[in-house]
This record gives C-alpha cells, structure tokens and sequence, in this order.
C-alpha cells in the first residue's frame, strides 16, 4: 500500500529563490501491513476502523430507527383509516362519525343522499349513462357533517335528502349548485329542517340555503310550464314563483343563504336581527349563467305567528312596510351586492354593524342618468349612525369623471309608505 507525500525543502533564497517557485519533491511511500491486520490497521490520524466493533450507541440508535418505522407506519395506518374516498365520494373522519368533504358527480347523480358512506357501482352490461350506476351505502359509516364546498359548482343534482344523523351543514357545502331545486330533511333529524325543500336549521330560527334553482321547482308545483322572465312574467308568476316569506321565527338569514337565486320580492320578519355575508348576493333571472337582476323589492311585516313561506294571504302579514325590519342589527358583507333593480333602500336606526361592499353595484349609469339605489335612506342622525362599524365601501359607487363616486345618504330620514 503505497500514497505520495509531498516533503518540505529548505528555504530558498538569492538566485535560487529568483528563478524557482517551487521545489517540492514527491516521494513515494511504503506502508508495510501485515495481511491479517489489513482490516483493521490504523493510520495515524484517521478513526480505527469499525469491522467487527461496535458503533458507539448502536443498541440505543436501532431502537430509536425501529421507533421512528413504527410511528411512520402507525400514523400512515390512522390517515388510511380516517380518509374514505374513491372518484365519487371522499369522507373524513371526525368526532362522531364522518364527513362529507367532496362530492364529483359522474354526470348523471339527480338525487343524492347523505347519511351513510357511499361509493358508486356499475352495470356493465347497460350502456345508458342514467341508469347503469348504483349507489352502494355502508351503513357501518354514519355521514354527520358536510363540509365546505363539499358540492362545489353541481350542475346536475336536483335533490339533496339530509339523513336523520347530520348534525352540522357548512354555509358553504352546497355553494353554487346551479340545479338543485330542493333540500330535503329527514323528520327525525334534531338538528336540521326543511319547509317546502329549503334549508332550515331545527327552530327555523336561520334560514341556511334556499335552492339555486328552488323556483324550477315552483313551476313544477303549480303546474307552470314556462320559464317566465323579468319581461314576460304575470303577476301569479311573480307571486308564486319569484316571491318568498321568511317565517316569524327566522332571526338569521345565514351566510350564502339566497345567493344566486331567482327572487324578486322578499318579506322579512321583525324579529329578524342579522342578514349574514353574502345573504342576498346577486339574485338573478332564471339561466345559471344570467346575468340579469332580480331582487327589487325587500318588504318587512309586524306579525307574530307566520309559518307560510308562500305569500298566500298578505292580511296574516299584519303591518307591511317597505324597509328592512326594526329592529335589525346586523348587515354582512356583500349581503345585498349587485341588486341593480333595487331602488329604494332603508336602514332603520338599530344597526350597528355594515360589512364591507354590502350594497356594491346596486346603482348603475344608464344614459347618463343613475338608476338603481341612488341614495341610502337611514333613520338615524349623523352622528349616531357615524357610531355604526362599517366596512370598507359599503355604499354603491358610480362613475362619476375619471373617479368612483359613492352614493348620497339621506339621515334622519322617514320611511317610505
């Protein structure tokens, strides 16, 4: 076994040191090491080799990797265990059961049930996309949350059944569901509730999720076969199928509650204390991808005992006025925004909270003259209503020269009969 080394030279200097950089000599060295030492000699200065010696520890460090496998598998076992998911439904596991966290339709689910874990089968034999499919339920796996988004964007389901053992529905979970019409609940759910297919909590004391496209729903009911529109509508169209009658019991319009749906008046309850983000958020015409508003009217009514969503007798209304409800304290975020048909607006003296944008692009500019809400009506005075919390441009704003202008306020103002 043999290495060069390079040796050191004296000094150099005068002539030498002038006409020479350097003068290293390498020279070849000989270890002499006996055969049977060869796997265990040590050169000096390097660590003694570790055939057949222990690692320093080495009992301590197999048990610390062996520990590290275990948890890695353990915890790779618990996330296998608490995910149930394949290409339709993906559940998680939560406190009390399961949740719903995803649902990707197939394309052709209408009705779609929650209460237990389901995963979807095929009849190869049936080549019709509608009817070679099962929903197969492990009633072992009881679903009793359904997440946010969990339906995202469904153009396809019309029913959704709530099971008897779902006790938490995230405001979001059905976002945008252009073709839903009706939410249904088990009757001896404890928690949740329908009136005629809108999503109630059990008290009806928060309206959660009236349908997108609930007003198909309404035309099948009472036998109106056409899709009637701002234009063409009759006055038992707009009564039957664009008009709506929050219960006395209701004191929360909830987040997403009305958004995207097809209404045009709506009575609210004066009992009623918060209208949550996003509560009335860009009702529209019939069309999922319509863009013309709907909402022109927002009534308020004095009567204690109503239970009829539908506007069948307005005397059991008792005092109707046009304004929302005394009483209210609490306007959301974008709650009422893009409601261009509005145009009358009142905020009675009891709100103390007014989310950002909450009536953005309720007014609009045409030929040259504003229409829509060109003015907010308050009943209380500067100063006081200065004392409200509001959010950032929680007026309209119109284009006003090369700006954004915001609507005026009308204070201390009376309601209009």
């Amino acid at each position: 076994m043999s290495k060069k080394k390079e040796k050191a030279m004296p000094p150099l200097g005068g002539a030498d040191a002038a006409n020479t950089e350097s003068r290293v000599v390498d020279a070849e060295i000989k270890l002499d090491i006996p055969d049977d030492e060869i796997w265990t000699y040590q050169v000096e200065g390097l660590a003694a080799p570790h055939i057949n010696k222990p690692f320093k520890n080495f009992i301590a460090k197999k048990i610390l990797l062996t520990l590290v496998i275990l948890v890695a598998v353990s915890l790779s076992m618990y996330f296998s265990i608490r995910t149930v998911q394949n290409e339709t439904f993906e559940y998680e596991k939560n406190d009390t059961g399961y949740t719903l966290s995803k649902f990707s339709n197939t394309g052709f689910i209408k009705e779609l049930d929650i209460d237990y874990a389901s995963s979807v089968s095929y009849d190869e034999g049936n080549s019709d996309p509608d009817t070679n499919f099962n929903i197969d339920k492990d009633t072992s796996i009881k679903v009793t949350s359904v997440g946010p988004y969990a339906l995202n964007c469904d153009g396809t389901v019309k029913v959704i059944n709530i099971g008897p053992d779902v006790e938490y529905i995230d405001s979001k979970a059905f976002y945008s569901c252009w073709s839903l019409e009706r939410i249904e609940v088990d009757e001896n759910n404890p928690y949740y509730c329908d009136v005629d297919g809108v999503l109630y909590n059990k008290d009806k004391t928060v309206v959660m999720n009236y349908p997108c496209n609930h007003d198909q729903y309404l035309r099948e009911k009472y036998g109106i076969t056409e899709e009637l529109n701002r234009v063409t509508s009759t006055e038992e169209y707009r009564q039957k199928i664009q008009t709506y009658v929050l219960p006395s019991t209701v004191e929360t319009v909830g987040e997403l509650a009305f958004a995207y749906t097809n209404l045009r008046e709506v009575y609210l309850p004066e009992g009623l204390k918060k209208i949550e983000t996003l509560g009335f958020f860009k009702l529209h015409e019939p069309g999922e991808w319509s863009n013309t508003p709907s909402l022109d009217s927002i009534y308020s009514y004095k009567a204690d005992d109503v239970a009829d969503t539908a506007l069948t007798d307005k005397a059991a209304l008792g005092e109707i006025y046009l304004s929302l409800p005394e009483g209210l304290e609490y306007i959301g975020s974008d709650a009422f925004s893009y409601n261009q048909v509005l145009s009358y607006l009142y905020i009675p003296d009891s709100v103390n909270h007014i989310g950002h944008h909450a009536f953005w692009d309720t007014v609009y500019k045409e030929g040259g003259e504003l229409k829509g809400v060109t003015e907010i009506n308050v009943a209380a005075d500067e100063e006081s209503f200065g004392k409200a919390k509001k959010g950032d441009q929680w007026r309209p704003q119109y284009d006003y020269m090369l700006f954004k202008k915001s609507v005026g306020i009308n204070y201390s103002a009376e309601r209009a009969n």
